[in-house]
C-alpha cells in the first residue's frame, strides 16, 4: 500500500476532528432516543409504570394516578390500566385533567369477569372502598374506556346494608364540561354510576356515553342536566344480574329496596336534541325521565320491571317535543295498580310514539303487582299520537287516560283484546 502524503500534524487534526465528529453523533442519537422515550411516555404509559400497582395502598395508587394525569395532560396522552389479577385498590377523588385518555382492555362485560375461583372480578379493574369522594371527576376533552369499577364492600343481600356511595364518575362542576367520551365501562355495586348534572351558571356539551353495563342501588344510572349540544346515550345496559360471573347476583329483597327509592335508570333536563338509543333497564322505579327543558329521540328500548317506563314533561310548545320509537315496557312495580303506568306524560309539547308496546306481567326477580293501570296516561295540555303500538297487560278498562286539557290520535293500535282501537 502506498504511503500518505498527509503530514503528521495534519492527520493528527483529522484524527482528532473524526473523534470529535463520532461524538457529536453519538451524543445527538442519545438525545433523540431520549425525547423519543419521553415523547411515547407522553403519548401511552401503562399505570404500573407510574407507581399504581396491585400491591399499593389506595391512596398511594391514587397519589401516583393523579400526578400521572396532572403531567400528562398538557400535551394529552393515554394512561393504559393494564389488566393485573384482582385489579388495582383505589383512593376516590380522582380528576381526570382535560386531554387525558384512562383506557383498559374490557368491553361491557354485562355478567362480569372473574377470577378462577369466581370470587371477585379480575383485569383492567379499579377496586373502590372510598364512601366520601365520587370515584372520578372528568374535565374536557377527556375520555374513559375499557375499565371496570368494583365496590367490593357494597352488599349484594341485605337491602339493610346498601352503601350509599357517591357517584362513580361525575363532571367537574366549577367549569364547562365539553367533549367527554364514557365507552365500554362495567360498574359493580355502585350507588350512582354516572352524574353529569352541570351547575349554573356552567354547562356541559357533546357528552357520549356508550356500551355502559351496571346496577345502581340508588337506581340512578346516568343524569344529565344543561347539555345543550347532543348528549348521547347509546347502548346501556342495566340490569342486577352484572355480577353473575363471580356469584354476587343481587337478590330480590336488594332490588325491592331500588324500586322503592323512585328514581329513573336515565333522567335528563336542560338539553337539546338529546340521543338516545339501544337502553335497557331491569328493576328500577322508572325507565327513563324526560325533562321540562328537552327534547329529541329515543328509539330502541326495553324498560322490564318498573314502576313508570317513560315520564315525559314539558314547559312549553316550542322544542319541548320527543320522538319515541320502536321499544317495549314492562310496568309492573310500585304501591298502588293505579300508579304504574308504562308511559305517562304532562305539561306542553308533543310526544309522537311508534311501535311501543307494553305487555306487563309477573317476574319472580321483584316484587310486583303483576300488571299495569293502563298503556298511557296525558295530563296537563301535552298532545300524543299513537302509532302501531300494541298494549297488553293493563288493568284498567281502558288502556289510554287523557286529561281534559290534553290531546291524544290513535292510528293502527291494538288493546288487550287484539282489538284495533280508535281514540
Amino acid at each position: 500500500m502506498a504511503e500518505s502524503n498527509i503530514p503528521n500534524d495534519r492527520m493528527q487534526d483529522y484524527d482528532a476532528m473524526k473523534t470529535k465528529c463520532s461524538t457529536f453523533l453519538f451524543t445527538l442519537l442519545l438525545v433523540c432516543l431520549f425525547t423519543a422515550s419521553e415523547v411515547y411516555a407522553q403519548g401511552y404509559l401503562s399505570v404500573q409504570a407510574v407507581g399504581v400497582l396491585p400491591g399499593n395502598t389506595p391512596q398511594t395508587n391514587r397519589d401516583n394516578l393523579q400526578a400521572a394525569i396532572d403531567r400528562m395532560s398538557p400535551l394529552g396522552g393515554v394512561l393504559y390500566v393494564e389488566p393485573v389479577e384482582g385489579g388495582y385498590p383505589m383512593q376516590g377523588g380522582l380528576v381526570l385533567r382535560r386531554n387525558v385518555t384512562l383506557l383498559g382492555a374490557h368491553g361491557p362485560t354485562g355478567r362480569g369477569t372473574a377470577l378462577p375461583d369466581r370470587s371477585g372480578p379480575t383485569g383492567s379493574l379499579f377496586v373502590i372502598t372510598d364512601r366520601e369522594h365520587p370515584f372520578l371527576t372528568v374535565e374536557s376533552a377527556s375520555q374513559v374506556r375499557g375499565i371496570q369499577f368494583y365496590y367490593s364492600e357494597q352488599t349484594w343481600n341485605d337491602a339493610d346494608r346498601i352503601i350509599a356511595y357517591p357517584p362513580t364518575i361525575q363532571l367537574a362542576t366549577e367549569q364547562n364540561v365539553q367533549g367527554v367520551t364514557l365507552s365500554c365501562l362495567t360498574f359493580y355495586g355502585e350507588y350512582f354510576a354516572m352524574d353529569f348534572r352541570a351547575v349554573a351558571p356552567h354547562i356541559c356539551e357533546q357528552i357520549l356515553f356508550e356500551h355502559c353495563y351496571g346496577y345502581p342501588l340508588s337506581g340512578q344510572f346516568i343524569a344529565i342536566d344543561r347539555c345543550y349540544d347532543v348528549p348521547r346515550i347509546l347502548h346501556c345496559h342495566v340490569n342486577p344480574a352484572n355480577m353473575r360471573e363471580f356469584k354476587r347476583t343481587f337478590t330480590r329483597p336488594v332490588i325491592d329496596a331500588v324500586v322503592h327509592r323512585k328514581t329513573f335508570t336515565y333522567w335528563i333536563d336542560h338539553t337539546d336534541n338529546a340521543q338516545l338509543m339501544d337502553l335497557f333497564t331491569f328493576g328500577n322505579y322508572g325507565g327513563i325521565y324526560l325533562g321540562n327543558e328537552t327534547y329529541g329521540q329515543l328509539t330502541n328500548f326495553n324498560f322490564d320491571c318498573v314502576g313508570v317506563g317513560i315520564y315525559k314533561t314539558g314547559s312549553q310548545w316550542k322544542n319541548r317535543n320527543w320522538q319515541i320509537a320502536q321499544g317495549s315496557i314492562i310496568a309492573n312495580v310500585g304501591e298502588r295498580l293505579e300508579d304504574v303506568h308504562p308511559i305517562l306524560i304532562e305539561g306542553k309539547g308533543h310526544t309522537s310514539l311508534a311501535n311501543v308496546e307494553c305487555f306487563s306481567g309477573d317476574n319472580p326477580a321483584l316484587t310486583n303487582l303483576g300488571a299495569s293501570w293502563d298503556y298511557i296516561t296525558v295530563n296537563g295540555e301535552a298532545s300524543v299520537t299513537l302509532t302501531g303500538c300494541r298494549m297488553q297487560g293493563y288493568k284498567a278498562d281502558s288502556p289510554i287516560h287523557v286529561s281534559p286539557t290534553a290531546k291524544l290520535h290513535a292510528i293502527g293500535c291494538e288493546d288487550r283484546d287484539n282489538n284495533l282501537l280508535s281514540y
